[in-house]
């Protein structure tokens, strides 16, 4: 698939997985995407944990709560690290958002879907006990969690504002 077709078609899918297993091949391919992504002053603050053991799925559903999680064949956890790289500045949120977002794009090239949990790991602590179930050092962040599978259902992205809305040249709101 051509990288545009990868964005365009990209979309977060909340519904049921198919029991197909993903094989730990392409979870590899999609955590080695995110590992190109851009990172402030190549620091490579975020690190991953992909998670393809049904029991411990089926625990970390029970934390967060989520049918997709639930339903999910792999889960891969998203992990910042907050030190300052450019002065007392820190970049581990921004890093980890690029690697999801490559991530993503990956996981839709290879014909699977996912949804962006950012929300429902900062609500009640839910991140910190993902984090303390796999073993993830407590000065580090679970940020984001992708559930991964076969969909069951066919979905199309939802539609986005025109350009027209959303960017101008030289100036904002001026007319494209």
């Amino acid at each position: 698939m051509e990288t545009l077709k990868a964005i365009a078609k990209r979309h977060s899918y909340r519904g049921g997985f198919k029991q197909t297993k993903v094989s730990r091949d392409t979870l590899k391919k999609i955590v080695e995407a995110a590992i190109w992504a851009p990172s402030g002053c190549n620091a490579q603050t975020t690190t991953f944990v992909i998670v393809d053991n049904p029991d411990l799925i089926t625990q970390i559903a029970g934390i967060v709560n989520k049918r997709v999680v639930r339903e999910a064949s792999a889960l891969i956890v998203c992990i910042a690290e907050h030190r300052p790289v450019l002065g007392d500045i820190s970049f581990g949120v921004e890093d980890c958002a690029a690697a999801v977002q490559n991530m993503l794009l990956a996981i839709t090239d290879l014909g699977l879907a996912s949804v962006w949990l950012d929300g429902a790991l900062r609500t009640e602590n839910k991140g910190n006990a993902v984090g303390k179930l796999l073993g993830v050092p407590d000065n580090l962040e679970i940020r984001v969690m992708l559930p991964i599978g076969v969909p069951n259902e066919s979905v199309q992205p939802v539609e986005k504002k025109p350009l027209s809305q959303r960017a101008w040249f030289n100036r904002y709101g001026d007319a494209p």
